[in-house]
């Protein structure tokens, strides 16, 4: 009869648990970059050590955390289960093999009602200095975008709300400008609506879920409404996340995009600022040039009629702030709305007569109107930076930089959708996800530099010099 091997699952052994670890696995490579000595000094207050029952170490319910972003687990329960059979994760917490792990719901306690709400945003800039200090971090070239995250809630189930249209970040000074143009053209000045929202008193109606009121529907293309949040992030060229906001999923993204920029470029020195069609706006052209930074912005396609003149047919005189039509018609520059755009009309019995009225688009008087933006010249700076060979290579680099870090998040760490509820509790879920994703990143980097290191060493110490022979 064949001799089978004996069943060893219950054969006692005596084994030290760092030897079951694997010497290039991910977390031996996590554990040599981090330090969490800062982490006890941190929450310090938050722990009464003369009173009470001892409380569990703080760095484990963080590292447990960390654990479920690194391996896309989905809940802390599934995080808690496997812990307890992966020796692997033991080690990574410092247990041993028959240590009780700490139970998940006091991770989700520690995390809701002990730990203050700033705890994840210091995680991910302590993670995020660690890879600038070690020069794996250039911010020189940013990329911003926004991804949807699904909500936990019923997309069935929801109220229509009439809410207070929000007042835009650069309102103020596009009234401002407004007003000059228009004391120069002897109009009237747009007075300041007193409003307590902001928003000159314009109402718009909501899709308000019931479940969770702070998400918000999502409809784009020939996606399915659902309700959603979205992250509006900021990488570099390498794929860190250099920050993130987070907002409902019916927030577009160059409302959001004021503070993600405000917060990158407030920390690093940003030379090009790379974005999609979404943010080619006049605002965020003029705040970025204005800024001495440089955006890069993608080529839009007309959306007028094809069989009537284009915008750029039109010649411009900036001494008379007149347009030229292409059949030599003068269009001058008549007033300007609240709203900053300008309005060109020519003269109706210089229009009446020409056999190009209906290409030209004139109204029935004979009248042509052509609208500008008041920050149109930002614009047209953005189509010249396009058309350069550097703006092309950096717009290009969107597919390898930022949509490979909003891929990498859904497929290999579970951002596709959420369990949690409430924008507070969502945000700080979506920067322990980019926290973790720059912390892998920066152990992987940080092993193979250290690696590269060894090698070089040891093959220099070790050959031998040959000797030189002179004929």
């Amino acid at each position: 009869m064949e001799d089978w091997r004996k069943d060893a699952r219950r054969e006692p052994i005596i084994v030290d648990l760092d030897a079951l670890v694997p010497k290039d696995h991910l977390l031996r490579k996590i554990e040599n970059v981090m330090d969490y000595e800062w982490l006890y000094e941190r929450l310090e207050p938050y722990y009464c050590h003369d009173n009470g029952r001892p409380g569990t170490d703080p760095v484990v319910l963080i590292k447990m955390v960390l654990l479920q972003h690194l391996f896309s687990i989905p809940s802390l329960r599934q995080t808690y289960q496997r812990i307890q059979d992966t020796l692997s994760y033991r080690w990574f917490l410092g247990y041993g093999l028959l240590d009780e792990i700490p139970h998940f719901a006091t991770v989700s306690y520690a995390f809701c009602k002990r730990f203050p709400d700033e705890l994840t945003t210091e995680i991910f800039e302590h993670i995020l200095n660690k890879a600038l200090n070690n020069r794996m971090v250039d911010p020189s070239v940013i990329f911003i975008d926004g991804t949807h995250i699904k909500a936990s809630a019923n997309k069935k189930k929801y109220r229509k709300e009439q809410v207070a249209k929000a007042a835009k970040v650069y309102s103020g000074q596009l009234r401002r400008e407004v007003n000059e143009e228009r004391e120069k053209l002897g109009k009237k000045p747009i007075e300041d609506e007193d409003h307590p929202q902001g928003g000159g008193g314009e109402t718009v109606e909501k899709t308000v879920s019931t479940t969770d009121p702070d998400c918000g529907m999502f409809v784009k293309g020939e996606h399915e409404r659902q309700f959603a949040y979205e992250a509006h992030t900021a990488c570099d060229k390498r794929g860190f996340v250099l920050g993130v906001e987070v907002t409902a999923g019916n927030v577009h993204d160059s409302v959001a995009w004021d503070k993600v920029y405000d917060n990158v470029t407030s920390k690093f020195e940003v030379q090009f600022v790379t974005m999609d069609a979404g943010y080619k706006t006049p605002w965020i052209a003029k705040k970025t040039i204005e800024d001495n930074k440089i955006p890069i912005l993608p080529y839009t396609r007309y959306t007028g009629k094809k069989d009537c003149y284009k915008p750029w047919e039109y010649t411009y005189d900036p001494a008379n702030d007149t347009y030229t039509c292409p059949q030599g018609g003068i269009l001058r520059h008549t007033t300007t709305d609240r709203d900053g755009k300008r309005t060109y009309r020519s003269i109706p019995a210089q229009c009446r007569d020409c056999p190009c009225k209906a290409k030209c688009g004139a109204n029935e008087k004979g009248q042509k109107l052509f609208t500008t933006h008041v920050w149109q010249e930002y614009l047209d700076l953005v189509e010249q930076i396009r058309k350069t060979d550097c703006g092309k290579e950096l717009y290009a680099q969107r597919k390898e930089t930022i949509e490979r870090v909003f891929a990498d998040a859904k497929e290999k760490h579970a951002m596709r959708y959420t369990h949690h509820r409430g924008l507070a509790a969502v945000t700080q879920w979506v920067r322990l996800k980019f926290a973790a994703m720059n912390l892998k990143k920066l152990a992987n980097w940080s092993w193979k530099n250290s690696f590269s290191r060894f090698i070089f060493v040891y093959c220099f110490l070790n050959c031998k010099k040959t000797p030189a022979f002179v004929t």
